[in-house]
Protein backbone atom coordinates (compact mmCIF):
# COMPACT_ATOMS: atom_id res chain seq x y z
CA UNK A 1 0.00 0.00 0.00
CA UNK A 2 1.42 3.36 -0.91
CA UNK A 3 2.18 5.91 1.79
CA UNK A 4 -0.31 8.26 0.16
CA UNK A 5 -3.17 5.75 0.22
CA UNK A 6 -2.37 4.63 3.76
CA UNK A 7 -2.26 8.21 4.98
CA UNK A 8 -5.59 8.91 3.29
CA UNK A 9 -7.23 5.96 5.05
CA UNK A 10 -5.75 7.00 8.39
CA UNK A 11 -6.82 10.62 7.96
CA UNK A 12 -10.30 9.55 6.88
CA UNK A 13 -10.74 7.46 10.02
CA UNK A 14 -9.25 10.20 12.20
CA UNK A 15 -11.60 12.80 10.77
CA UNK A 16 -14.68 10.59 11.05
CA UNK A 17 -13.92 10.01 14.73
CA UNK A 18 -13.13 13.57 15.69
CA UNK A 19 -15.93 15.21 13.76
CA UNK A 20 -18.71 12.68 14.24
CA UNK A 21 -19.81 14.01 17.62
CA UNK A 22 -20.02 17.58 16.36
CA UNK A 23 -21.76 16.43 13.19
CA UNK A 24 -24.50 14.61 15.05
CA UNK A 25 -24.96 17.54 17.43
CA UNK A 26 -25.51 19.84 14.45
CA UNK A 27 -27.56 17.36 12.45
CA UNK A 28 -30.30 16.84 14.97
CA UNK A 29 -31.01 20.57 15.14
CA UNK A 30 -32.45 20.40 11.63
CA UNK A 31 -34.13 16.98 11.76
CA UNK A 32 -37.29 15.73 13.38
CA UNK A 33 -36.78 13.91 16.64
CA UNK A 34 -37.32 10.21 15.94
CA UNK A 35 -38.83 8.17 18.77
CA UNK A 36 -37.57 4.61 18.97
CA UNK A 37 -38.56 1.63 21.04
CA UNK A 38 -39.09 2.85 24.63
CA UNK A 39 -38.23 6.45 23.88
CA UNK A 40 -40.76 9.05 25.00
CA UNK A 41 -42.99 10.58 22.37
CA UNK A 42 -43.92 14.19 21.80
CA UNK A 43 -45.57 16.29 19.14
CA UNK A 44 -42.74 18.81 19.42
CA UNK A 45 -39.34 18.76 17.81
CA UNK A 46 -36.43 18.62 20.22
CA UNK A 47 -33.18 20.21 19.25
CA UNK A 48 -29.96 20.25 21.15
CA UNK A 49 -28.15 23.54 21.43
CA UNK A 50 -24.46 24.05 21.52
CA UNK A 51 -23.09 27.22 23.00
CA UNK A 52 -21.09 29.15 20.47
CA UNK A 53 -17.86 29.77 22.31
CA UNK A 54 -14.19 29.42 21.44
CA UNK A 55 -13.81 26.33 23.55
CA UNK A 56 -16.12 24.15 21.49
CA UNK A 57 -15.26 20.52 22.23
CA UNK A 58 -13.94 18.54 19.27
CA UNK A 59 -14.07 14.99 20.50
CA UNK A 60 -11.98 12.17 19.13
CA UNK A 61 -13.45 9.01 20.57
CA UNK A 62 -10.37 6.85 21.00
CA UNK A 63 -10.85 3.48 19.62
CA UNK A 64 -11.66 0.38 21.02
CA UNK A 65 -11.30 -1.51 24.07
CA UNK A 66 -11.03 -4.75 25.73
CA UNK A 67 -13.72 -7.34 26.08
CA UNK A 68 -16.40 -6.22 28.49
CA UNK A 69 -18.77 -8.07 30.69
CA UNK A 70 -22.47 -7.57 30.42
CA UNK A 71 -24.96 -7.23 33.20
CA UNK A 72 -28.58 -6.72 33.94
CA UNK A 73 -29.31 -3.98 36.46
CA UNK A 74 -32.64 -2.95 37.91
CA UNK A 75 -32.59 0.21 40.03
CA UNK A 76 -33.17 -0.83 43.63
CA UNK A 77 -33.12 0.73 47.05
CA UNK A 78 -32.22 -2.34 49.13
CA UNK A 79 -28.43 -2.20 49.65
CA UNK A 80 -28.33 -5.82 50.81
CA UNK A 81 -29.01 -7.12 47.31
CA UNK A 82 -26.51 -7.96 44.61
CA UNK A 83 -27.19 -6.52 41.19
CA UNK A 84 -29.50 -8.81 39.28
CA UNK A 85 -27.49 -10.95 36.89
CA UNK A 86 -27.72 -12.73 33.61
CA UNK A 87 -25.47 -15.69 33.02
CA UNK A 88 -23.68 -16.93 29.97
CA UNK A 89 -23.90 -20.53 28.84
CA UNK A 90 -21.05 -21.67 31.09
CA UNK A 91 -22.72 -20.26 34.18
CA UNK A 92 -20.23 -17.39 34.62
CA UNK A 93 -21.89 -14.19 35.78
CA UNK A 94 -21.90 -11.61 33.02
CA UNK A 95 -19.49 -8.82 33.86
CA UNK A 96 -18.14 -10.80 36.80
CA UNK A 97 -15.08 -12.96 37.24
CA UNK A 98 -14.17 -15.02 34.18
CA UNK A 99 -16.72 -13.38 31.90
CA UNK A 100 -15.93 -13.41 28.20
CA UNK A 101 -19.06 -11.49 27.17
CA UNK A 102 -18.54 -8.08 25.56
CA UNK A 103 -22.07 -6.89 24.79
CA UNK A 104 -23.38 -5.20 27.92
CA UNK A 105 -26.93 -6.26 28.73
CA UNK A 106 -29.46 -4.22 30.65
CA UNK A 107 -33.11 -3.75 31.52
CA UNK A 108 -34.80 -0.75 29.91
CA UNK A 109 -38.20 0.38 31.19
CA UNK A 110 -40.73 2.73 29.67
CA UNK A 111 -39.57 6.32 29.93
CA UNK A 112 -42.11 8.36 31.95
CA UNK A 113 -43.87 11.00 29.88
CA UNK A 114 -44.17 13.14 33.01
CA UNK A 115 -40.37 13.18 33.38
CA UNK A 116 -39.96 14.14 29.73
CA UNK A 117 -42.25 17.13 30.14
CA UNK A 118 -40.36 18.21 33.27
CA UNK A 119 -37.03 17.91 31.45
CA UNK A 120 -38.40 20.07 28.61
CA UNK A 121 -39.18 22.83 31.09
CA UNK A 122 -35.64 22.73 32.52
CA UNK A 123 -33.66 22.27 29.30
CA UNK A 124 -35.87 24.12 26.83
CA UNK A 125 -34.31 23.49 23.40
CA UNK A 126 -31.28 21.70 24.82
CA UNK A 127 -32.79 18.22 24.66
CA UNK A 128 -32.91 15.56 21.94
CA UNK A 129 -34.93 12.46 21.10
CA UNK A 130 -33.25 12.10 17.72
CA UNK A 131 -32.45 8.43 17.16
CA UNK A 132 -29.10 9.03 15.43
CA UNK A 133 -27.94 11.25 18.24
CA UNK A 134 -29.08 8.81 20.92
CA UNK A 135 -27.39 5.98 19.04
CA UNK A 136 -24.17 7.96 18.79
CA UNK A 137 -24.14 8.65 22.53
CA UNK A 138 -25.10 5.09 23.46
CA UNK A 139 -22.91 3.20 21.01
CA UNK A 140 -19.77 5.23 20.18
CA UNK A 141 -18.77 4.68 16.57
CA UNK A 142 -15.17 3.74 17.29
CA UNK A 143 -15.53 1.81 20.54
CA UNK A 144 -15.12 -1.93 20.84
CA UNK A 145 -17.70 -1.91 23.67
CA UNK A 146 -21.39 -2.22 22.88
CA UNK A 147 -24.63 -2.33 24.85
CA UNK A 148 -28.08 -3.73 24.06
CA UNK A 149 -29.78 -0.36 24.67
CA UNK A 150 -29.15 3.33 24.01
CA UNK A 151 -30.24 6.44 25.96
CA UNK A 152 -33.91 7.44 25.79
CA UNK A 153 -33.12 11.14 25.98
CA UNK A 154 -30.03 13.36 25.59
CA UNK A 155 -29.93 16.57 27.61
CA UNK A 156 -27.41 19.41 27.34
CA UNK A 157 -27.47 21.37 30.62
CA UNK A 158 -25.98 24.88 30.63
CA UNK A 159 -25.47 25.29 34.36
CA UNK A 160 -24.89 23.48 37.62
CA UNK A 161 -28.44 24.31 38.69
CA UNK A 162 -29.87 22.62 35.60
CA UNK A 163 -27.78 19.51 36.27
CA UNK A 164 -29.09 19.41 39.84
CA UNK A 165 -32.71 19.67 38.73
CA UNK A 166 -32.24 16.99 36.04
CA UNK A 167 -30.60 14.55 38.45
CA UNK A 168 -33.17 15.16 41.19
CA UNK A 169 -36.04 14.40 38.79
CA UNK A 170 -34.36 11.25 37.50
CA UNK A 171 -33.88 10.07 41.08
CA UNK A 172 -37.57 10.62 41.86
CA UNK A 173 -38.56 8.59 38.79
CA UNK A 174 -35.68 6.08 39.29
CA UNK A 175 -34.40 6.61 35.75
CA UNK A 176 -30.69 5.87 35.04
CA UNK A 177 -28.25 8.70 34.34
CA UNK A 178 -25.07 8.50 32.26
CA UNK A 179 -22.75 11.57 32.32
CA UNK A 180 -21.05 12.24 28.97
CA UNK A 181 -17.89 14.26 28.34
CA UNK A 182 -15.44 14.23 25.44
CA UNK A 183 -16.31 10.64 24.40
CA UNK A 184 -12.64 9.57 24.41
CA UNK A 185 -12.87 6.88 27.10
CA UNK A 186 -12.33 3.35 25.83
CA UNK A 187 -13.68 1.06 28.55
CA UNK A 188 -17.42 1.43 28.00
CA UNK A 189 -17.89 4.23 30.55
CA UNK A 190 -20.63 6.00 28.56
CA UNK A 191 -22.69 3.00 27.45
CA UNK A 192 -26.38 3.13 28.39
CA UNK A 193 -27.36 -0.53 28.82
CA UNK A 194 -30.45 0.47 30.81
CA UNK A 195 -31.50 3.41 28.63
CA UNK A 196 -32.34 6.52 30.65
CA UNK A 197 -30.96 10.05 30.42
CA UNK A 198 -27.56 10.88 28.96
CA UNK A 199 -26.25 14.17 30.39
CA UNK A 200 -23.91 15.65 27.78
CA UNK A 201 -21.76 18.37 29.39
CA UNK A 202 -20.64 19.95 26.11
CA UNK A 203 -22.58 23.19 26.76
CA UNK A 204 -20.67 23.80 30.02
CA UNK A 205 -17.23 24.88 28.81
CA UNK A 206 -16.49 28.17 30.58
CA UNK A 207 -13.34 29.22 32.38
CA UNK A 208 -15.03 30.58 35.50
CA UNK A 209 -12.01 32.06 37.31
CA UNK A 210 -8.27 32.20 36.72
CA UNK A 211 -6.00 32.99 39.68
CA UNK A 212 -2.62 33.64 38.09
CA UNK A 213 -0.84 34.42 41.37
CA UNK A 214 -2.19 31.23 42.95
CA UNK A 215 -1.56 29.18 39.81
CA UNK A 216 -5.03 27.63 39.75
CA UNK A 217 -8.12 27.84 37.58
CA UNK A 218 -11.83 27.10 38.08
CA UNK A 219 -13.55 25.59 35.03
CA UNK A 220 -16.74 23.95 33.83
CA UNK A 221 -16.46 20.18 33.29
CA UNK A 222 -17.07 20.29 29.52
CA UNK A 223 -13.97 22.25 28.55
CA UNK A 224 -11.22 20.20 26.89
CA UNK A 225 -7.69 20.13 28.25
CA UNK A 226 -6.29 21.32 24.90
CA UNK A 227 -8.69 24.27 24.73
CA UNK A 228 -7.88 25.12 28.34
CA UNK A 229 -4.17 25.21 27.58
CA UNK A 230 -4.78 27.51 24.63
CA UNK A 231 -6.55 29.87 27.03
CA UNK A 232 -3.76 29.65 29.63
CA UNK A 233 -0.79 30.08 27.30
CA UNK A 234 -0.81 33.93 27.22
CA UNK A 235 -0.53 33.88 31.03
CA UNK A 236 2.56 31.65 30.95
CA UNK A 237 0.66 28.77 32.57
CA UNK A 238 -0.52 25.32 31.52
CA UNK A 239 -2.41 22.30 32.83
CA UNK A 240 0.05 19.41 32.65
CA UNK A 241 -2.14 16.34 32.03
CA UNK A 242 -2.33 15.28 28.39
CA UNK A 243 -4.55 12.26 27.65
CA UNK A 244 -6.08 11.68 24.23
CA UNK A 245 -7.04 14.69 22.10
CA UNK A 246 -10.64 15.68 22.75
CA UNK A 247 -10.79 14.62 26.41
CA UNK A 248 -12.77 16.96 28.66
CA UNK A 249 -11.75 18.01 32.18
CA UNK A 250 -14.86 16.48 33.78
CA UNK A 251 -14.28 13.14 32.08
CA UNK A 252 -10.59 13.25 32.99
CA UNK A 253 -11.59 13.62 36.66
CA UNK A 254 -14.16 10.84 36.39
CA UNK A 255 -11.66 8.33 34.99
CA UNK A 256 -8.64 9.52 37.02
CA UNK A 257 -6.64 9.83 33.83
CA UNK A 258 -3.02 10.81 33.38
CA UNK A 259 -0.91 10.85 30.18
CA UNK A 260 2.71 11.21 29.14
CA UNK A 261 3.49 14.04 31.61
CA UNK A 262 2.34 12.06 34.68
CA UNK A 263 5.90 10.92 35.31
CA UNK A 264 6.73 14.50 36.39
CA UNK A 265 3.40 16.09 37.39
CA UNK A 266 1.35 13.15 38.65
CA UNK A 267 -2.13 11.99 37.63
CA UNK A 268 -5.50 13.70 37.83
CA UNK A 269 -5.79 12.99 41.55
CA UNK A 270 -2.64 15.08 42.12
CA UNK A 271 -3.77 18.05 40.03
CA UNK A 272 -7.33 18.67 41.20
CA UNK A 273 -7.73 20.99 44.19
CA UNK A 274 -11.50 20.91 44.55
CA UNK A 275 -14.70 19.76 42.87
CA UNK A 276 -18.38 20.58 42.89
CA UNK A 277 -20.53 17.50 42.39
CA UNK A 278 -24.26 16.89 42.02
CA UNK A 279 -25.25 13.81 44.04
CA UNK A 280 -28.03 11.39 43.13
CA UNK A 281 -30.64 13.30 45.19
CA UNK A 282 -29.74 16.60 43.46
CA UNK A 283 -27.64 18.01 46.30
CA UNK A 284 -24.63 20.09 45.19
CA UNK A 285 -21.52 19.25 47.20
CA UNK A 286 -18.29 21.25 47.35
CA UNK A 287 -15.51 18.79 48.15
CA UNK A 288 -12.79 21.19 49.39
CA UNK A 289 -11.64 24.80 49.59
CA UNK A 290 -9.17 26.38 47.16
CA UNK A 291 -6.26 26.02 49.59
CA UNK A 292 -3.33 24.00 48.24
CA UNK A 293 -3.53 21.65 51.22
CA UNK A 294 -6.12 20.86 53.86
CA UNK A 295 -6.69 18.32 56.63
CA UNK A 296 -10.37 19.21 57.07
CA UNK A 297 -12.55 16.11 57.05
CA UNK A 298 -12.79 13.21 54.62
CA UNK A 299 -11.06 13.69 51.28
CA UNK A 300 -14.21 13.86 49.17
CA UNK A 301 -12.26 15.20 46.20
CA UNK A 302 -10.26 12.00 45.87
CA UNK A 303 -13.39 9.92 46.43
CA UNK A 304 -15.04 11.48 43.40
CA UNK A 305 -11.95 11.39 41.17
CA UNK A 306 -12.02 8.02 39.44
CA UNK A 307 -15.64 7.29 40.44
CA UNK A 308 -16.65 7.24 36.74
CA UNK A 309 -20.01 8.94 37.24
CA UNK A 310 -21.24 6.27 39.67
CA UNK A 311 -21.38 8.62 42.69
CA UNK A 312 -22.26 11.98 41.18
CA UNK A 313 -22.02 14.36 38.23
CA UNK A 314 -19.03 16.72 38.30
CA UNK A 315 -20.12 20.29 37.58
CA UNK A 316 -17.05 22.38 38.52
CA UNK A 317 -13.32 21.69 38.80
CA UNK A 318 -10.53 23.70 40.43
CA UNK A 319 -7.21 22.72 38.89
CA UNK A 320 -3.59 23.15 39.92
CA UNK A 321 -1.55 24.83 37.16
CA UNK A 322 2.15 24.89 36.27
CA UNK A 323 4.46 27.46 34.73
CA UNK A 324 5.32 26.85 31.09
CA UNK A 325 8.95 25.66 31.17
CA UNK A 326 11.60 28.13 30.13
CA UNK A 327 13.27 25.56 27.89
CA UNK A 328 12.66 22.00 26.76
CA UNK A 329 14.60 19.43 24.76
CA UNK A 330 13.09 16.36 23.06
CA UNK A 331 15.37 13.38 22.43
CA UNK A 332 14.97 10.06 20.61
CA UNK A 333 17.11 6.93 20.56
CA UNK A 334 16.91 3.36 19.29
CA UNK A 335 17.53 -0.07 20.83
CA UNK A 336 17.88 -3.68 19.68
CA UNK A 337 15.09 -4.86 22.04
CA UNK A 338 12.23 -3.49 24.13
CA UNK A 339 13.98 -4.81 27.25
CA UNK A 340 17.02 -2.63 26.52
CA UNK A 341 14.73 0.37 26.05
CA UNK A 342 12.85 -0.36 29.29
CA UNK A 343 16.13 -0.80 31.17
CA UNK A 344 17.21 2.68 30.06
CA UNK A 345 13.89 4.17 31.19
CA UNK A 346 14.38 2.61 34.63
CA UNK A 347 18.03 3.69 34.83
CA UNK A 348 17.06 7.24 33.89
CA UNK A 349 14.46 7.43 36.66
CA UNK A 350 16.90 5.91 39.16
CA UNK A 351 19.52 8.52 38.24
CA UNK A 352 17.36 11.25 39.78
CA UNK A 353 16.95 13.23 36.56
CA UNK A 354 13.61 15.05 36.55
CA UNK A 355 12.41 14.07 33.08
CA UNK A 356 8.96 15.25 32.07
CA UNK A 357 8.31 12.44 29.57
CA UNK A 358 9.73 8.98 28.89
CA UNK A 359 7.81 7.18 26.13
CA UNK A 360 8.61 3.76 24.63
CA UNK A 361 7.41 2.56 21.22
CA UNK A 362 8.23 -0.86 19.77
CA UNK A 363 9.30 -1.54 16.18
CA UNK A 364 5.74 -2.38 15.03
CA UNK A 365 4.45 0.94 16.31
CA UNK A 366 7.29 2.81 14.60
CA UNK A 367 6.39 1.02 11.36
CA UNK A 368 2.78 2.18 11.75
CA UNK A 369 3.96 5.76 12.32
CA UNK A 370 6.12 5.62 9.19
CA UNK A 371 3.17 4.39 7.10
CA UNK A 372 0.70 6.93 8.48
CA UNK A 373 2.97 9.96 8.36
CA UNK A 374 5.28 9.22 5.45
CA UNK A 375 8.26 9.15 7.81
CA UNK A 376 11.42 7.08 7.65
CA UNK A 377 12.28 6.39 11.30
CA UNK A 378 14.40 3.28 11.96
CA UNK A 379 11.91 0.48 12.67
CA UNK A 380 13.23 -0.67 16.02
CA UNK A 381 12.29 -0.12 19.70
CA UNK A 382 12.51 3.61 20.41
CA UNK A 383 12.54 5.83 23.48
CA UNK A 384 11.39 9.45 23.44
CA UNK A 385 12.40 11.84 26.25
CA UNK A 386 11.54 15.37 27.18
CA UNK A 387 13.76 17.43 29.50
CA UNK A 388 12.67 20.79 30.89
CA UNK A 389 14.08 23.65 32.96
CA UNK A 390 16.57 26.36 32.17
CA UNK A 391 18.42 26.03 28.89
CA UNK A 392 21.59 24.91 30.63
CA UNK A 393 19.79 22.41 32.88
CA UNK A 394 17.79 20.84 30.04
CA UNK A 395 20.94 20.37 27.97
CA UNK A 396 22.82 18.93 30.95
CA UNK A 397 20.05 16.35 31.49
CA UNK A 398 20.16 15.48 27.80
CA UNK A 399 23.87 14.66 27.94
CA UNK A 400 23.51 12.57 31.11
CA UNK A 401 20.80 10.47 29.47
CA UNK A 402 22.87 10.17 26.29
CA UNK A 403 25.56 8.51 28.44
CA UNK A 404 23.01 6.15 30.06
CA UNK A 405 21.72 5.19 26.60
CA UNK A 406 25.21 4.39 25.35
CA UNK A 407 25.70 2.02 28.30
CA UNK A 408 22.58 0.02 27.43
CA UNK A 409 23.05 -0.82 23.73
CA UNK A 410 21.32 2.38 22.57
CA UNK A 411 22.11 4.15 19.32
CA UNK A 412 21.11 7.05 17.05
CA UNK A 413 20.62 9.47 19.95
CA UNK A 414 19.20 12.68 18.47
CA UNK A 415 17.51 15.66 20.06
CA UNK A 416 15.45 18.69 19.01
CA UNK A 417 15.22 22.17 20.54
CA UNK A 418 13.25 24.05 17.91
CA UNK A 419 9.55 24.48 18.86
CA UNK A 420 8.11 23.17 15.60
CA UNK A 421 10.38 20.13 15.53
CA UNK A 422 9.46 19.25 19.12
CA UNK A 423 5.77 19.74 18.44
CA UNK A 424 5.92 17.45 15.40
CA UNK A 425 7.62 14.66 17.36
CA UNK A 426 5.02 14.70 20.15
CA UNK A 427 2.19 14.98 17.64
CA UNK A 428 3.37 11.73 16.07
CA UNK A 429 3.39 10.07 19.49
CA UNK A 430 -0.07 11.40 20.40
CA UNK A 431 -1.54 10.04 17.18
CA UNK A 432 0.10 6.63 17.51
CA UNK A 433 -3.24 4.82 17.81
CA UNK A 434 -4.54 6.31 14.58
CA UNK A 435 -1.31 5.31 12.89
CA UNK A 436 -2.15 1.69 13.75
CA UNK A 437 -5.35 1.98 11.72
CA UNK A 438 -3.35 3.26 8.74
CA UNK A 439 -1.38 0.02 8.89
CA UNK A 440 -4.54 -2.10 9.24
CA UNK A 441 -7.47 0.14 8.18
CA UNK A 442 -10.24 -2.48 8.43
CA UNK A 443 -9.35 -3.70 11.89
CA UNK A 444 -10.65 -2.99 15.37
CA UNK A 445 -8.31 -2.61 18.35
CA UNK A 446 -8.26 -4.06 21.82
CA UNK A 447 -6.09 -1.91 24.07
CA UNK A 448 -4.38 -2.99 27.27
CA UNK A 449 -3.51 -0.53 30.03
CA UNK A 450 -1.51 -2.38 32.67
CA UNK A 451 0.86 -0.67 35.08
CA UNK A 452 3.47 -2.27 37.34
CA UNK A 453 6.04 -1.05 39.89
CA UNK A 454 8.84 0.50 37.84
CA UNK A 455 11.40 -2.20 38.70
CA UNK A 456 9.17 -4.80 37.00
CA UNK A 457 8.62 -2.85 33.78
CA UNK A 458 11.39 -4.48 31.73
CA UNK A 459 10.25 -7.94 32.85
CA UNK A 460 6.58 -7.55 31.95
CA UNK A 461 7.25 -5.78 28.65
CA UNK A 462 9.69 -8.56 27.65
CA UNK A 463 7.20 -11.30 28.59
CA UNK A 464 4.34 -9.53 26.86
CA UNK A 465 6.36 -8.78 23.75
CA UNK A 466 7.29 -12.46 23.40
CA UNK A 467 3.62 -13.45 23.60
CA UNK A 468 2.52 -10.69 21.20
CA UNK A 469 5.16 -11.55 18.59
CA UNK A 470 4.10 -15.21 18.66
CA UNK A 471 0.48 -14.28 17.93
CA UNK A 472 -1.04 -14.22 14.45
CA UNK A 473 -2.47 -10.75 15.18
CA UNK A 474 -0.71 -7.44 14.57
CA UNK A 475 0.18 -5.90 17.95
CA UNK A 476 2.06 -2.76 18.95
CA UNK A 477 3.53 -1.62 22.27
CA UNK A 478 3.31 1.98 23.56
CA UNK A 479 4.51 2.73 27.09
CA UNK A 480 4.68 5.60 29.54
CA UNK A 481 7.94 3.99 30.57
CA UNK A 482 8.81 6.44 33.33
CA UNK A 483 5.98 5.27 35.60
CA UNK A 484 5.58 1.60 34.64
CA UNK A 485 2.44 2.02 32.51
CA UNK A 486 2.24 0.42 29.08
CA UNK A 487 -0.38 -0.19 26.42
CA UNK A 488 -0.63 -2.76 23.69
CA UNK A 489 -2.77 -2.12 20.64
CA UNK A 490 -4.04 -5.52 19.47
CA UNK A 491 -5.55 -5.30 15.99
CA UNK A 492 -8.17 -7.86 14.94
CA UNK A 493 -10.92 -8.42 12.38
CA UNK A 494 -14.26 -7.86 14.19
CA UNK A 495 -16.01 -10.23 11.77
CA UNK A 496 -13.84 -13.17 12.86
CA UNK A 497 -14.67 -14.49 16.32
CA UNK A 498 -11.43 -16.47 16.56
CA UNK A 499 -9.45 -13.23 16.18
CA UNK A 500 -11.49 -11.50 18.89
CA UNK A 501 -10.87 -14.44 21.21
CA UNK A 502 -7.14 -14.34 20.47
CA UNK A 503 -7.07 -10.59 21.21
CA UNK A 504 -8.82 -11.25 24.50
CA UNK A 505 -6.41 -14.06 25.35
CA UNK A 506 -3.46 -11.71 24.86
CA UNK A 507 -5.11 -9.04 26.98
CA UNK A 508 -5.84 -11.56 29.77
CA UNK A 509 -2.22 -12.66 29.66
CA UNK A 510 -0.91 -9.14 30.21
CA UNK A 511 -3.43 -8.26 32.93
CA UNK A 512 -2.72 -11.39 34.93
CA UNK A 513 1.03 -10.93 34.44
CA UNK A 514 0.73 -7.38 35.80
CA UNK A 515 -1.35 -8.51 38.79
CA UNK A 516 1.21 -11.19 39.60
CA UNK A 517 3.82 -8.40 39.83
CA UNK A 518 1.71 -6.28 42.23
CA UNK A 519 0.51 -4.14 39.36
CA UNK A 520 -2.91 -3.00 38.18
CA UNK A 521 -5.27 -3.89 35.33
CA UNK A 522 -5.65 -0.19 34.46
CA UNK A 523 -3.07 2.53 34.90
CA UNK A 524 -5.09 5.39 33.39
CA UNK A 525 -8.04 4.29 31.24
CA UNK A 526 -10.34 3.37 34.12
CA UNK A 527 -12.65 0.42 34.76
CA UNK A 528 -15.96 1.10 32.99
CA UNK A 529 -17.41 -2.26 31.99
CA UNK A 530 -14.27 -3.73 30.45
CA UNK A 531 -12.09 -4.08 33.55
CA UNK A 532 -14.67 -5.03 36.20
CA UNK A 533 -13.86 -8.73 35.92
CA UNK A 534 -10.28 -8.15 37.13
CA UNK A 535 -11.01 -6.03 40.21
CA UNK A 536 -11.56 -8.80 42.75
CA UNK A 537 -8.21 -10.37 41.95
CA UNK A 538 -6.50 -6.98 42.19
CA UNK A 539 -8.25 -5.42 45.19
CA UNK A 540 -10.00 -8.23 47.06
CA UNK A 541 -13.72 -8.68 47.71
CA UNK A 542 -13.59 -6.67 50.95
CA UNK A 543 -12.50 -3.54 49.08
CA UNK A 544 -15.23 -4.06 46.50
CA UNK A 545 -17.87 -4.50 49.20
CA UNK A 546 -16.70 -1.24 50.77
CA UNK A 547 -17.07 0.50 47.41
CA UNK A 548 -20.55 -0.92 47.02
CA UNK A 549 -21.56 0.29 50.48
CA UNK A 550 -20.41 3.82 49.61
CA UNK A 551 -22.33 3.63 46.32
CA UNK A 552 -25.50 2.41 48.08
CA UNK A 553 -25.44 5.26 50.59
CA UNK A 554 -24.85 8.02 48.04
CA UNK A 555 -27.01 6.48 45.32
CA UNK A 556 -29.64 4.22 46.95
CA UNK A 557 -31.72 4.00 43.77
CA UNK A 558 -28.68 3.02 41.68
CA UNK A 559 -29.35 5.65 39.00
CA UNK A 560 -25.80 6.99 38.63
CA UNK A 561 -24.14 5.27 35.65
CA UNK A 562 -25.37 1.83 36.76
CA UNK A 563 -23.41 -1.25 35.75
CA UNK A 564 -20.01 0.41 35.76
CA UNK A 565 -16.93 0.11 38.00
CA UNK A 566 -18.27 -2.33 40.66
CA UNK A 567 -18.54 -5.96 39.47
CA UNK A 568 -22.13 -7.26 39.50
CA UNK A 569 -21.28 -10.37 41.55
CA UNK A 570 -20.28 -8.30 44.60
CA UNK A 571 -22.84 -8.64 47.42
CA UNK A 572 -23.03 -7.53 51.02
Amino acid sequence: MSNFFSSWLWLSRFRSSSLNHSFHRALHSITTATPHKNAPTSSNFFNSHRTNNPWTNWSIPLALALSAGSLSLQPHSDPSFSDSLDSDISGVSIGGKGSTQYVVKGSQKEFPQELLEELKIICKDNISLDYDERYFHGKPQNSFHKAVNIPDVIVYPRSEEEVSKIVKLCNIHKIPIVPYGGATSIEGHTLSPNGGVCIDMASMQKVKALHVDDMDVVVDPGIGWMELNEYLEPFGLFFPLDPGPGASIGGMCATRCSGSLAVRYGTMRDNVISLKVVLANGDIVKTASRARKSAAGYDLTRLMIGSEGTLGVITEVTLRLQKIPQCSVVAMCNFPSVKDAADVAIATMMSGIQVSRVELLDEVQIKAINIANGKNFPECPTLMFEFIGTEAYAREQTQIVRKIVSEHNGSDFVFAEEPEAKKELWKIRKEALWACFAMAPNMEAMISDVCVPLSHLADIISRSKKELDASSLVCTVIAHAGDGNFHTVILFDPTKEEQRQEAERLNHFMVHAALSLEGTCTGEHGVGTGKMKYLEEELGVEALRTMKKIKSVLDPNNIMNPGKLIPPHVCF
